[in-house]
């Protein structure tokens, strides 16, 4: 598979958790559905278009992140106001990433989407961006800079170690010597073309801050390489 691996940055971001409707949480880092809207915007697919694209590059798209920095939240309040009826309501309370700095990588699975995704990494590489690209909310501009393009493997099953998040089926390597921080969240892989994150086909996922990644006894990984090195990622 064609990928391409790229740095995303920004001062701020909130990746909304679904079931936090009145004073919204974040996911710990960008979600799969959050990359294929910024994708979107970054090609200059509208929004009504871009809703039937969802389920598509859900599918048709594999993406992980490694963190660099590590997980820093704050909550903001914000008062909502009606653009049609001048009221004002009381403030919610939103909680936001703070100096959030992740690697992607995002592959291509299915040559469907081939000219979508050929278009992105072309305007990733020439700095180029229809819309202004943002980490969830439209006051958080986000930064998108280009390391490199890759080739992914076929699925791999064995032991690995990653930067990357894995899953909750993977068996992690746990050395007593070594202390390190891992984090968990719940993340979405699949969205409709109701912009409706399908409820069956979030995945648990753990992630390390460490430079020296995870290791994994056994599970399903994928070798990423480039000009420079082979790396292991597990990819959804």
């Amino acid at each position: 598979m064609d990928a391409i691996i790229l740095n995303i940055s920004g001062n701020w971001a909130h990746f909304r958790k679904v079931d936090t409707n009145n004073n919204p949480l974040t996911h710990d880092f960008i979600t799969k559905t959050a990359l294929i809207g910024l994708i979107g915007a970054i090609n200059g697919i509208d929004r009504v278009k871009m809703k039937g694209l969802f389920p598509i590059l859900s599918e048709d798209l594999l993406y992980a992140v490694a963190l660099k920095n590590h997980v820093v939240k704050e909550t903001w309040g914000f008062t909502l106001r009606s653009t049609k009826v001048n009221l004002e309501k009381s403030p919610w309370q939103f909680e936001f990433l703070k100096a959030p700095n992740f690697e992607v990588v995002v592959a291509l699975k299915n040559e469907r989407s081939r000219s979508i995704f050929d278009e992105f990494v072309s305007n990733v590489e020439n700095n180029m961006a229809h819309y202004n690209p943002t980490l969830g909310l439209a006051n958080c501009p986000a930064d998108i800079y280009f390391i490199s393009t890759a080739f992914v493997s076929e699925k791999q099953t064995g032991a690995f170690t990653t930067k990357g998040f894995i899953s909750n089926f993977h068996q992690i390597e746990i050395n007593p010597n070594f202390d390190f921080r891992i984090g968990f969240d719940k993340m979405p892989t699949f969205q409709n073309d109701d912009f409706w994150n399908d409820p069956e086909k979030y995945l648990g996922v753990a992630y390390s801050y460490s430079e020296d990644g995870i290791n994994v006894k056994s599970g399903n990984y994928y070798n990423v390489q480039n000009q420079n090195e082979i790396s292991q990622w597990f990819l959804i």
